[in-house]
């Protein structure tokens, strides 16, 4: 493939995010044009104190879960370092990549940032997103799979373009997974090269536990939306769970910032028109918050508190080194001399 085709391909992937944003801004507000912003404050406020708490619960349970992505990355490349550091690195790298889209970018630049640290090399680091990648694709494309046979498909009926998309979407999940675990299962231990780097084939059970995780991660990442939602409207959960893996694999493809936009549409578009959208609108609003805004201020908190303190102790074993010097110099100085 040529330069040229290569930048044109990455100013179409690049431009898409933008085009599928408007597309998204545009249903969106067709689905809420009937409702104020006043119907939607008052949705948030009337959501019960006791599933906001079960919410940011599943939010907590949620984002350690994802911190385990990187205990088996690091497994993976053979790196060592303390369970708070690497707590550190996978929520705060997702808490910014959630919010920010492009993972590889966003999150791998947190990533190397700590991880180089903390003594772990690049090529390794390189290693570590693209496993984590492949436990959220895994995770996620098992849940969109399972999701497809619970889901009534009369849902969709009223919308051609929802349908198609769905059955492209359950084609795009299912042969890759299946790939996946063939190749882990016939190629286990067998070398491949990619960008210079040799990545070793996962094993069968590596396989299972990113695919574990990754469904681990989307249930309590629905949790915390259906606790919001569940004052609103009666769902069953696996009928929930089905709509919700749907709409946020289709934001996460669609490379919009967080999926911000084409998620709720997806989402807002699998429900019934009986239902008051201003209130599921509200809900929607109340995961944003929850899922992705708290922990962005919580986890850049702590990585500020980090990176203040490591500063403070570096600048403390500067003056300390700066006072011991002299002294050896002249203890050897005076050394030197008595020898003569």
């Amino acid at each position: 493939m040529s330069v040229k085709a290569k930048r044109l391909i990455k100013k179409i992937i690049s431009y898409s995010g933008i085009l599928f944003f408007i597309l998204a801004a545009g249903m969106l507000w067709w689905q809420l044009r009937n409702y104020s912003l006043s119907d939607i404050i008052f949705a948030i406020l009337n959501i019960p104190l006791a599933n906001l708490v079960m919410s940011c619960f599943a939010c907590m349970l949620g984002y350690l879960t994802l911190a385990l992505y990187d205990f088996l990355a690091l497994n993976y490349v053979g790196g060592h370092v303390s369970w708070w550091k690497w707590m550190l690195a996978g929520m705060l790298s997702f808490a910014i990549s959630n919010n920010a889209g492009h993972a590889v970018v966003s999150g791998g630049a947190i990533r190397y940032r700590l991880y180089t640290r903390w003594r772990i090399r690049g090529g390794d680091i390189f290693k570590m997103l693209t496993i984590s990648g492949f436990t959220y694709f895994l995770g996620a494309s098992a849940i969109v799979v399972i999701s497809y046979f619970l889901i009534p498909h009369s849902m969709f009926d009223d919308s051609i373009g929802a349908s198609i998309g769905i059955n492209t979407l359950f084609f795009f999940c299912l042969i890759p997974l299946l790939a996946y675990f063939i190749v882990s299962i016939i190629f286990h231990k067998k070398n491949i090269k990619i960008a210079k780097l040799e990545f070793q084939i996962p094993s069968i059970q590596m396989a299972l536990t990113q695919t574990f995780l990754g469904i681990m991660d989307s249930v309590l990442a629905g949790l915390v939306l259906y606790f919001c939602l569940t004052p609103f409207v009666e769902i069953p959960f696996p009928i929930f769970m089905g709509l919700f893996a749907i709409a946020q694999s289709t934001g996460v493809f669609s490379q919009v910032p967080g999926g911000i936009g084409v998620f709720e549409t997806v989402f807002l578009i699998g429900l019934p028109d009986t239902v008051d959208k201003a209130n599921i609108f509200g809900a929607l609003l109340a995961f944003r918050i929850i899922y992705y805004v708290l922990p962005l201020i919580g986890m850049g908190s702590l990585f500020f508190i980090y990176e203040r303190w490591l500063r403070s102790r570096m600048k403390r074993w500067l003056n300390e080194a700066k006072e011991k010097i002299p002294t050896k110099i002249n203890r050897i100085k005076s050394e030197i001399k008595n020898r003569k």
